[in-house]
Protein backbone atom coordinates (compact mmCIF):
# COMPACT_ATOMS: atom_id res chain seq x y z
CA UNK A 1 0.00 0.00 0.00
CA UNK A 2 2.52 2.72 1.02
CA UNK A 3 6.03 2.75 2.55
CA UNK A 4 5.70 5.67 4.77
CA UNK A 5 6.11 4.46 7.92
CA UNK A 6 3.70 5.06 11.05
CA UNK A 7 4.25 5.54 14.79
CA UNK A 8 1.84 3.88 17.40
CA UNK A 9 -1.09 5.72 17.67
CA UNK A 10 -2.14 7.77 20.36
CA UNK A 11 -5.51 7.43 20.85
CA UNK A 12 -7.55 10.94 21.44
CA UNK A 13 -11.29 10.63 23.29
CA UNK A 14 -14.02 10.42 20.87
CA UNK A 15 -16.85 13.06 20.43
CA UNK A 16 -19.74 12.92 22.36
CA UNK A 17 -23.22 13.77 21.26
CA UNK A 18 -25.89 15.87 23.68
CA UNK A 19 -27.29 12.65 25.37
CA UNK A 20 -23.95 10.89 25.76
CA UNK A 21 -22.19 13.66 27.08
CA UNK A 22 -25.29 14.42 29.34
CA UNK A 23 -24.21 11.05 30.77
CA UNK A 24 -21.12 10.38 30.71
CA UNK A 25 -19.80 13.75 31.71
CA UNK A 26 -22.54 15.40 34.01
CA UNK A 27 -23.24 11.72 35.47
CA UNK A 28 -26.78 11.51 34.33
CA UNK A 29 -29.29 8.45 33.76
CA UNK A 30 -30.75 7.16 30.35
CA UNK A 31 -34.18 6.12 30.47
CA UNK A 32 -34.75 2.64 31.89
CA UNK A 33 -35.44 0.11 28.97
CA UNK A 34 -34.60 2.63 26.66
CA UNK A 35 -31.00 1.71 25.61
CA UNK A 36 -29.72 -0.36 23.14
CA UNK A 37 -27.46 -2.71 25.26
CA UNK A 38 -30.24 -3.32 27.75
CA UNK A 39 -31.46 -6.89 26.12
CA UNK A 40 -28.31 -6.97 23.79
CA UNK A 41 -26.90 -10.55 23.83
CA UNK A 42 -23.59 -10.57 21.27
CA UNK A 43 -20.51 -12.50 22.45
CA UNK A 44 -17.61 -10.11 22.85
CA UNK A 45 -16.25 -7.17 24.60
CA UNK A 46 -17.76 -3.93 26.14
CA UNK A 47 -15.59 -0.71 25.80
CA UNK A 48 -15.69 2.65 26.75
CA UNK A 49 -17.78 4.99 24.74
CA UNK A 50 -15.17 8.36 25.58
CA UNK A 51 -12.04 6.54 25.20
CA UNK A 52 -12.38 2.80 23.87
CA UNK A 53 -10.94 0.85 26.63
CA UNK A 54 -12.51 -2.58 27.44
CA UNK A 55 -14.54 -2.87 30.52
CA UNK A 56 -16.95 -5.72 30.25
CA UNK A 57 -17.11 -8.92 28.62
CA UNK A 58 -20.12 -10.15 27.59
CA UNK A 59 -19.48 -13.36 29.19
CA UNK A 60 -20.38 -10.96 33.09
CA UNK A 61 -23.82 -9.28 31.35
CA UNK A 62 -26.80 -11.16 32.75
CA UNK A 63 -30.75 -10.24 32.49
CA UNK A 64 -31.94 -8.21 35.88
CA UNK A 65 -34.92 -6.56 34.79
CA UNK A 66 -33.85 -3.65 35.83
CA UNK A 67 -33.76 -1.40 32.88
CA UNK A 68 -30.02 -1.15 32.23
CA UNK A 69 -27.44 -3.28 30.75
CA UNK A 70 -26.43 -5.64 34.19
CA UNK A 71 -22.65 -7.09 34.97
CA UNK A 72 -22.02 -9.19 37.26
CA UNK A 73 -18.00 -8.39 37.48
CA UNK A 74 -15.55 -6.08 35.57
CA UNK A 75 -12.37 -6.16 33.76
CA UNK A 76 -9.61 -6.25 36.62
CA UNK A 77 -8.58 -2.40 36.84
CA UNK A 78 -11.04 -1.41 34.40
CA UNK A 79 -13.42 0.43 36.50
CA UNK A 80 -13.07 2.37 39.48
CA UNK A 81 -15.51 3.44 42.35
CA UNK A 82 -17.05 6.50 43.89
CA UNK A 83 -19.48 6.62 46.74
CA UNK A 84 -22.13 9.26 45.98
CA UNK A 85 -22.17 12.46 47.90
CA UNK A 86 -25.33 11.79 49.51
CA UNK A 87 -23.85 8.09 50.37
CA UNK A 88 -26.89 6.49 49.17
CA UNK A 89 -25.19 4.61 46.36
CA UNK A 90 -21.42 3.53 44.69
CA UNK A 91 -20.56 5.32 41.43
CA UNK A 92 -18.53 3.63 38.47
CA UNK A 93 -16.21 5.24 35.88
CA UNK A 94 -14.26 4.51 33.17
CA UNK A 95 -10.94 3.83 35.33
CA UNK A 96 -9.10 5.74 32.16
CA UNK A 97 -11.04 8.52 31.19
CA UNK A 98 -13.23 8.84 34.25
CA UNK A 99 -16.51 8.55 31.61
CA UNK A 100 -19.56 7.99 34.17
CA UNK A 101 -20.82 4.12 33.76
CA UNK A 102 -23.43 4.00 36.17
CA UNK A 103 -23.83 2.78 39.67
CA UNK A 104 -22.76 -0.56 41.35
CA UNK A 105 -24.75 -2.72 43.67
CA UNK A 106 -24.14 -6.03 46.05
CA UNK A 107 -26.78 -8.24 47.86
CA UNK A 108 -29.06 -8.10 45.65
CA UNK A 109 -28.15 -12.30 45.22
CA UNK A 110 -28.94 -12.30 41.28
CA UNK A 111 -26.13 -14.15 40.06
CA UNK A 112 -23.63 -16.18 42.14
CA UNK A 113 -21.13 -13.12 42.35
CA UNK A 114 -24.08 -11.05 44.08
CA UNK A 115 -23.00 -8.00 42.64
CA UNK A 116 -24.53 -5.80 39.55
CA UNK A 117 -23.29 -3.30 37.38
CA UNK A 118 -25.90 -0.95 36.25
CA UNK A 119 -24.68 0.59 32.81
CA UNK A 120 -26.29 3.13 30.94
CA UNK A 121 -25.80 1.97 27.26
CA UNK A 122 -24.71 5.58 25.92
CA UNK A 123 -21.75 4.68 28.31
CA UNK A 124 -20.55 1.98 26.34
CA UNK A 125 -19.82 0.36 22.99
CA UNK A 126 -19.55 -3.13 21.44
CA UNK A 127 -17.03 -5.29 20.10
CA UNK A 128 -17.74 -8.66 18.33
CA UNK A 129 -14.83 -10.26 19.99
CA UNK A 130 -12.90 -10.62 23.28
CA UNK A 131 -10.21 -8.26 23.58
CA UNK A 132 -7.12 -7.97 26.01
CA UNK A 133 -7.43 -5.28 28.63
CA UNK A 134 -6.41 -1.73 27.12
CA UNK A 135 -8.04 0.71 24.83
CA UNK A 136 -9.09 0.37 21.47
CA UNK A 137 -9.73 2.87 18.09
CA UNK A 138 -12.83 2.61 15.70
CA UNK A 139 -13.50 4.15 12.57
CA UNK A 140 -16.15 4.39 10.37
CA UNK A 141 -16.06 4.01 6.37
CA UNK A 142 -18.57 4.22 3.44
CA UNK A 143 -17.41 3.24 0.11
CA UNK A 144 -19.98 1.42 -1.72
CA UNK A 145 -21.21 -2.45 -1.14
CA UNK A 146 -20.23 -2.71 2.56
CA UNK A 147 -19.34 -6.27 1.88
CA UNK A 148 -16.63 -5.65 -0.10
CA UNK A 149 -15.01 -2.70 1.95
CA UNK A 150 -15.56 -5.55 5.00
CA UNK A 151 -13.60 -8.13 3.00
CA UNK A 152 -10.53 -6.04 2.71
CA UNK A 153 -10.29 -3.95 6.10
CA UNK A 154 -11.11 -7.79 7.61
CA UNK A 155 -7.81 -8.81 6.52
CA UNK A 156 -5.45 -5.57 7.42
CA UNK A 157 -3.15 -6.67 10.15
CA UNK A 158 -3.84 -4.56 13.61
CA UNK A 159 -7.84 -4.93 12.85
CA UNK A 160 -9.69 -6.56 16.00
CA UNK A 161 -12.96 -6.55 14.06
CA UNK A 162 -15.18 -5.22 11.15
CA UNK A 163 -19.37 -4.68 11.24
CA UNK A 164 -21.44 -4.20 8.48
CA UNK A 165 -23.60 -1.75 9.25
CA UNK A 166 -25.82 1.87 8.20
CA UNK A 167 -24.94 5.59 9.28
CA UNK A 168 -25.65 9.14 8.30
CA UNK A 169 -29.20 8.89 7.73
CA UNK A 170 -32.40 10.08 9.57
CA UNK A 171 -34.59 6.79 10.42
CA UNK A 172 -33.82 5.19 13.52
CA UNK A 173 -32.51 1.38 13.17
CA UNK A 174 -33.22 1.04 9.64
CA UNK A 175 -33.35 -2.41 7.90
CA UNK A 176 -31.33 -3.14 4.95
CA UNK A 177 -34.66 -3.21 2.69
CA UNK A 178 -35.14 0.43 3.90
CA UNK A 179 -31.99 1.20 3.43
CA UNK A 180 -32.00 0.05 -0.01
CA UNK A 181 -34.32 2.46 -1.59
CA UNK A 182 -32.53 5.21 -0.82
CA UNK A 183 -34.82 7.36 1.21
CA UNK A 184 -33.92 6.82 4.57
CA UNK A 185 -30.30 9.25 4.13
CA UNK A 186 -28.13 6.26 5.43
CA UNK A 187 -24.75 4.62 3.95
CA UNK A 188 -23.92 1.52 3.66
CA UNK A 189 -20.86 1.40 6.28
CA UNK A 190 -18.45 -0.14 8.00
CA UNK A 191 -17.83 0.05 11.99
CA UNK A 192 -13.78 -1.17 12.25
CA UNK A 193 -12.40 -2.02 15.78
CA UNK A 194 -8.79 -1.60 15.51
CA UNK A 195 -5.57 -2.00 17.77
CA UNK A 196 -3.46 0.80 17.83
CA UNK A 197 -0.22 -1.15 18.85
CA UNK A 198 -0.74 -2.95 15.49
CA UNK A 199 -1.77 -0.39 13.35
CA UNK A 200 -3.91 2.79 12.97
CA UNK A 201 -6.40 4.74 11.88
CA UNK A 202 -4.18 6.57 9.09
CA UNK A 203 -3.09 3.32 7.79
CA UNK A 204 -6.78 1.97 7.63
CA UNK A 205 -8.01 5.62 5.96
CA UNK A 206 -5.23 4.96 3.37
CA UNK A 207 -6.43 1.30 2.79
CA UNK A 208 -10.14 2.42 2.54
CA UNK A 209 -9.34 5.00 0.21
CA UNK A 210 -7.25 2.38 -2.05
CA UNK A 211 -10.05 -0.64 -2.11
CA UNK A 212 -12.64 1.70 -3.79
CA UNK A 213 -13.12 4.65 -6.12
CA UNK A 214 -12.92 8.09 -4.60
CA UNK A 215 -14.23 9.58 -7.35
CA UNK A 216 -17.26 8.04 -8.16
CA UNK A 217 -19.94 10.42 -7.35
CA UNK A 218 -23.66 8.50 -5.73
CA UNK A 219 -22.44 4.78 -5.82
CA UNK A 220 -19.47 2.31 -6.88
CA UNK A 221 -18.99 0.29 -9.31
CA UNK A 222 -22.80 -1.29 -10.85
CA UNK A 223 -24.33 -0.04 -7.73
CA UNK A 224 -26.04 3.20 -7.93
CA UNK A 225 -27.27 4.99 -4.98
CA UNK A 226 -26.86 7.57 -2.33
CA UNK A 227 -26.04 4.44 0.00
CA UNK A 228 -23.87 3.58 -1.72
CA UNK A 229 -21.82 7.05 -1.71
CA UNK A 230 -18.14 7.53 -0.76
CA UNK A 231 -18.00 8.69 3.05
CA UNK A 232 -15.64 9.17 5.89
CA UNK A 233 -17.40 9.56 9.00
CA UNK A 234 -15.48 10.59 12.00
CA UNK A 235 -15.26 9.84 15.19
CA UNK A 236 -13.34 12.76 16.65
CA UNK A 237 -11.15 15.91 15.49
CA UNK A 238 -8.19 14.15 15.04
CA UNK A 239 -9.58 11.59 12.72
CA UNK A 240 -11.29 14.65 10.78
CA UNK A 241 -7.61 16.34 10.63
CA UNK A 242 -6.41 12.93 9.07
CA UNK A 243 -9.00 12.41 6.69
CA UNK A 244 -8.77 15.58 5.19
CA UNK A 245 -4.94 16.12 5.04
CA UNK A 246 -5.23 12.14 2.87
CA UNK A 247 -7.84 13.50 1.12
CA UNK A 248 -5.66 16.83 0.14
CA UNK A 249 -2.92 14.20 -0.92
CA UNK A 250 -5.08 12.71 -3.54
CA UNK A 251 -6.49 15.85 -5.00
CA UNK A 252 -2.88 17.52 -5.24
CA UNK A 253 -1.93 14.04 -7.51
CA UNK A 254 -5.11 15.26 -9.76
CA UNK A 255 -7.90 12.68 -8.23
CA UNK A 256 -11.58 14.42 -8.16
CA UNK A 257 -12.18 13.06 -4.92
CA UNK A 258 -15.82 12.87 -4.05
CA UNK A 259 -15.59 11.26 -0.33
CA UNK A 260 -17.57 13.54 2.35
CA UNK A 261 -16.06 13.70 5.67
CA UNK A 262 -18.36 14.02 7.85
CA UNK A 263 -19.24 13.56 11.61
CA UNK A 264 -20.72 10.09 12.70
CA UNK A 265 -23.92 9.70 14.29
CA UNK A 266 -24.87 6.70 15.60
CA UNK A 267 -24.21 3.66 13.49
CA UNK A 268 -26.67 0.75 13.16
CA UNK A 269 -25.50 -2.78 12.59
CA UNK A 270 -27.22 -4.38 9.63
CA UNK A 271 -28.78 -8.13 9.93
CA UNK A 272 -26.52 -11.15 10.65
CA UNK A 273 -26.08 -12.01 7.10
CA UNK A 274 -24.61 -9.29 5.90
CA UNK A 275 -21.69 -9.78 8.69
CA UNK A 276 -18.65 -11.69 7.50
CA UNK A 277 -20.57 -11.76 3.80
CA UNK A 278 -17.77 -12.65 1.85
CA UNK A 279 -15.88 -15.46 4.16
CA UNK A 280 -19.09 -17.16 4.37
CA UNK A 281 -19.91 -17.82 0.99
CA UNK A 282 -16.59 -18.27 -0.12
CA UNK A 283 -16.89 -15.39 -2.85
CA UNK A 284 -15.07 -12.32 -3.55
CA UNK A 285 -15.97 -8.51 -4.10
CA UNK A 286 -17.49 -7.60 -7.25
CA UNK A 287 -16.85 -3.59 -6.98
CA UNK A 288 -13.63 -3.44 -4.45
CA UNK A 289 -10.27 -4.12 -5.78
CA UNK A 290 -6.88 -2.68 -3.87
CA UNK A 291 -5.18 -0.01 -6.31
CA UNK A 292 -1.98 2.01 -5.50
CA UNK A 293 -2.72 5.76 -4.65
CA UNK A 294 -0.40 7.12 -1.86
Amino acid sequence: MTTQSFSQEKLPYNSLSKQESYVIENKGTEAPFTGKFTDYTGKGTYVCRKCGSALYYSSSKFKSDCGWPSFDDEIKGAVKRYPDPDGMRTEIVCANCDAHLGHVFTGERLTAKNIRHCVNSVSIDFVPAQVDPGRYGTAIFAGGCFWGVEYFLQKSPGVISVTSGFIGGHVKNPSYKEVCTGRTGHAEAVKIVYDPEKTSYEKLLRLFMEIHDPTQVGGQGPDLGDQYRSEIFYLNDEQKKIADTNIGILKSKGLKVATAVTKASEFYEAEDYHQDYYFRNGKVPYCHAYTKRF
